[in-house]
């Protein structure tokens, strides 16, 4: 028996919605492989937060591509048990992402604390490790700031001379400005603070882009449910 003109427009939006959350799945893999790119040009090898992160995002991206699939796969057979898997699937990640949000809130300090951390710990193969070099002289450039604290903390790496500062560490970044370096003339902030303000700064822009796809989850649940129990009660849809 033919569906209702009603239920056939919740199939063709299922559809859309399916054609999206593919689109965001394949946006994730690419921008993880970037990623990944970047950094293996930048940061040195090892299982580090940053070498790590690509690699969360890629995974999470196929995840996302494969519960699609499913989708698809339900929609487009009519098959009961896809599509309540589908469903299944996509209420454990609405439940992962509110658990994600929820855990990065409350852990927030100790994520800083854990990027602090990794910063100096960089820092110690300044100026050995060329890629380690470069990756910190593009962070203190682009977020003009000066070691993890301040540039107090260059006092603590060994391998650089006393008395001295990277000189992506100053205000005019010139060759060898770093060297007996007034403190008016470099960036006094730490990376930690500007990049932390940054990321504030930015909140509202992730906090708006997270509720967008949340609401656009629930929509596909929703319609995935009323596709569910079209199924069920033996509707044929065309």
């Amino acid at each position: 028996m033919a569906v209702e003109g009603g239920m056939k427009c919740i199939k063709f939006l299922l559809y859309v919605f399916l054609l999206a959350f593919c689109a965001c799945a394949v946006g994730l893999i690419a921008v993880g492989v970037g990623a990944h790119l970047v950094l293996s040009q930048t940061v040195n090898q090892g299982a580090t937060p940053g070498s790590l992160l690509p690699v969360v995002i890629i995974a999470v991206g196929i995840f996302l591509f494969l519960v699609a699939l499913v989708g698809c796969c339900g929609a487009c057979k009519e098959n009961y048990y896809l599509m309540i898997m589908f469903v299944i699937f996509l209420s454990l990640i609405m439940l992962v992402e509110v658990a994600t949000a929820i855990a990065g809130y409350v852990l927030r300090d100790k994520v800083t604390s854990g990027f602090k951390e990794y910063f100096q710990q960089q820092m110690q193969n300044y100026p050995k490790d060329n890629q380690t070099a470069k990756f910190l002289d593009k962070l203190q450039q682009e977020f003009k700031c000066c070691g993890a604290a301040n540039y107090t903390d260059w006092a603590n790496v060994p391998l650089l001379p006393k008395g001295r500062v990277p000189d992506s560490c100053c205000v005019n970044v010139t060759q060898s400005c770093g060297i007996d370096f007034k403190v008016e003339n470099i960036n006094d902030k730490g990376c930690v603070e500007n990049i932390g303000g940054w990321l504030r700064r930015n909140v509202l822009v992730v906090a708006a882009a997270a509720l967008g796809i949340a609401f656009v989850e629930v929509l596909g649940i929703v319609f995935a449910v009323c596709l569910v129990k079209s199924i069920r009660s033996g509707y044929e849809v065309m």
